[in-house]
């Protein structure tokens, strides 16, 4: 058991007999009434978002979470095969983990599972990813000078904004928590 004030944001909770993820938790104190940490909590399995009021001295269930840092091998139907590199065991991780990040992952990467007692619990695709453009509408020479995007396909299918000047066949860096651009890869 721990206190609530040692619950910072991204940590795994038993709240309520369910594993839930802190996503927002704030300490208030309201005028003259006793201060208290308002928390927001996603459940992991049900995906529902719930939010709780802990008093500030009330204890909570933190869940023994290991991360590990594994490779993804490649995808089978509604799971994605991911590799830990050193005892080389295979772990089938559900798609739906990665959410719309799952679109721009490769075979190779490297990905970050959290478990609990060998089940996967969350799961995260890198901050940047590089691929390339396997399509998109050809560019202008000296077109850098507006913000217009157009859209690329990347080698796993996915569909992103790139400036103008990005053509066919370059190797792209791409931020996966907002699928924005970030640059060319030389």
């Amino acid at each position: 058991m721990a206190k609530i004030n040692d619950v910072k944001n991204g940590s795994i909770l038993r709240y309520n007999g369910e594993l839930v993820l802190v996503t927002e938790i704030i300490h208030r104190t309201p005028g003259n009434l006793r201060a208290f940490y308002q928390a927001r909590m996603k459940n992991l399995k049900s995906g529902k978002v719930v939010e709780n009021r802990f008093r500030a001295d009330e204890e909570v269930d933190l869940a023994r979470v290991e991360y590990k840092e594994l490779q993804y091998l490649y995808n089978e139907g509604q799971f994605l095969v991911v590799m830990d590199n050193e005892s080389f065991e295979q772990v089938y991780v559900p798609v739906e983990m990665f959410g719309e990040n799952a679109k721009l992952l490769k075979e190779g990467m490297i990905v970050k599972v959290a478990f609990e007692s060998d089940q996967p619990l969350l799961a995260e695709a890198p901050t940047f990813v590089e691929l390339e453009v396997t399509y998109t509408e050809p560019g202008l020479r000296g077109d850098t000078a507006t913000n217009t995007l157009k859209h690329a396909t990347t080698e796993t299918g996915a569909i992103v904004n790139v400036p103008l000047f990005v053509n066919t066949g370059e190797v792209i860096k791409i931020d996966t928590r907002d699928w924005s651009y970030v640059g060319k890869v030389k």
